[in-house]
């Protein structure tokens, strides 16, 4: 019994922990970047695809020109300290030879060498320390020095004491006169020292062998230029760097180009379907492009036919409505009774009125027409001074701005208002002001204004409060509707609110271009 239970019990676990690990999957899933990073990002694809990829070929240099400056630094390193080790090898082998030999003969085998010529070390005999101007300080010379002094020290004991140092050919000075290297025979040197065309620093070793006996010793390091080694990323390599990471830039841009070019085209095409125009998108590049394009062309011809069929199902209802409407009406005028047939006529006229209504509501926002610039003082103003010969009060002031859109379908959408402003409110305020990318139109009136919470009831169909029934008894509650279908048709928006003075603001914005 207790070999099932452990059985059983190891299952429970095992789905427990699974649950666990999917519940944190999906968390993790579900996880958003934070807002600040989000705000931190540019706005635009092509922005976002370049700040990526730079920031990860950039990370990716800085990551392997770390790992290849340790390597090439560990290298160095370890090839300069085995050169070292050489050097101090053969100084002190020369070193002891010399401090073999009687002092009379030290100078005379000094001659034959130079001579000679082709020896490893460029020697001469001194009654004291020269004193160096030695090369600026770098961990690789530093390290040199270190073990060819410590070698030395290591291999001659006897040795009273020993000065190492690096200087460059045209400052150095090899006796207590002050010859300079230079100056010496070329013969001398020039299989030894290597001073042109590109000098490259010497190695100077000086042991005093015996009481005012220095044995001075000149050499070049098996590499004589392994201070190049010192600095692993030279300028030349970030000019290759910089130059990697600039071609990556171009051919991201090329890349998001191609990407971002079409859905620029269909949003555009989408935003100018979207106004009322027929735009075409070319069935051309890429496989999923012209797939896109041609989804793209069916959806409008298929919302194209449904606005198309809309329109005539609304007429054909109106005209078969109308029918048995009048039908009705001329029956209700052969009741008897006056009171029912007044009620009769009340019911069928407010039906009339409202398949009417119906009917104009899909007009009004299928007006057919191309976009142009429309002055808006030219517009407003001739609004204005139709209000004004009807008796209303009605204020504007020129503002000198222009909007691109459909004339009359505007027209239609600002007129509902300011009709709303002027029955509802008894007169007028319009303003015109210029935003940011866009204009700003309010029409302001001074009724009672609306409760808060109807606010976004009155753009509803056949919505109309307590007040407009009674100020308009004609109205279909569709107006305010109709003007907002048609500014959104234009990329822009509607807003209604009460003005802190008193009465009811509508609130306009519409696109600069």
């Amino acid at each position: 019994m207790s070999e099932p239970k452990a059985t059983a019990d190891a299952g429970v676990h095992h789905i427990a922990r699974a649950g666990l690990w999917q519940r944190w999957i999906n968390k993790w899933r579900s996880r958003r970047a934070p807002r600040w990073f989000e705000r931190l990002l540019p706005a635009s694809l092509l922005a976002r695809f370049l700040l990526i990829m730079s920031l990860g070929v950039l990370a990716s240099q800085l990551v392997g020109n770390l790992i290849w400056a340790s390597y090439l630094k560990s290298k160095s390193e370890q090839e300069v300290r085995q050169a070292a080790q050489h050097v101090a090898s053969g100084a002190a082998s020369a070193i002891r030879y010399f401090q073999s030999l009687p002092l009379n003969y030290r100078n005379l085998v000094i001659e034959q060498m130079r001579e000679m010529g082709g020896t490893r070390f460029f020697v001469s005999a001194n009654h004291d320390e020269i004193h160096l101007s030695g090369i600026a300080s770098q961990p690789l010379s530093d390290m040199v020095l270190k073990q060819i002094h410590q070698d030395i020290n290591g291999k001659l004991p006897q040795v009273i004491e020993v000065k190492v140092g690096f200087a460059w050919p045209e400052q150095l000075t090899v006796s207590n006169e002050g010859t300079l290297i230079t100056e010496l025979p070329d013969h001398w040197i020039k299989n030894t020292l290597l001073i042109q065309p590109r000098p490259a620093p010497i190695l100077v070793i000086q042991a005093q062998i015996e009481p005012g006996q220095w044995l001075y010793l000149a050499t070049l390091m098996p590499d004589p230029f392994f201070l190049d080694n010192s600095n692993p990323l030279p300028p030349e390599r970030w000019l290759l760097q910089f130059v990697t990471l600039l071609t990556v830039l171009l051919l991201s841009w090329v890349v998001v180009r191609w990407i971002t070019g079409p859905l620029a085209a269909l949003s555009n095409a989408a935003e100018a379907f979207g106004k009322g125009e027929s735009p075409v998108l070319p069935e051309t590049g890429s496989v999923e492009f012209v797939r896109t394009a041609q989804a793209f062309a069916a959806m409008r011809e298929r919302i194209v036919r449904y606005l198309e069929d809309r329109e005539k199902l609304f007429t054909a209802i109106s005209h078969d409505l109308r029918t048995p409407i009048t039908r009705l009406k001329l029956r209700a005028e052969m009741l008897d009774d006056d009171a029912a047939r007044a009620e009769f006529h009340e019911d069928l006229d407010e039906l009339d009125m409202m398949v009417k209504g119906a009917l104009q509501s899909v007009k009004d926002s299928d007006i057919h027409e191309n976009h142009t610039a429309i002055s808006l003082d030219a517009m407003l103003g001739r609004m204005v001074r139709d209000a004004r010969l009807a008796g209303h009060e009605v204020a504007f002031t020129r503002c000198g701005l222009l909007v691109e859109g459909k004339p009359l379908a505007l027209k239609r959408a600002i007129g509902n208002l300011l009709d709303n402003a002027l029955f509802y409110g008894q007169s007028a305020e319009i303003s015109v002001f210029e935003g940011v990318g866009k204009r700003v139109i309010i029409i302001r009136d001074h009724g009672p204004g609306v409760p808060d919470d109807a606010l976004q009831t009155l753009f509803d169909p056949y919505v109309r409060l307590e007040h407009g029934r009674h100020s308009n008894s004609h109205g279909h509650g569709l107006g305010l509707g109709i003007a907002r279908n048609i500014i959104q048709a234009h990329g822009g928006e509607l807003v209604l609110q009460n003005h802190h003075e008193g009465g009811l603001q509508a609130v306009i914005s519409l696109p600069a271009h």
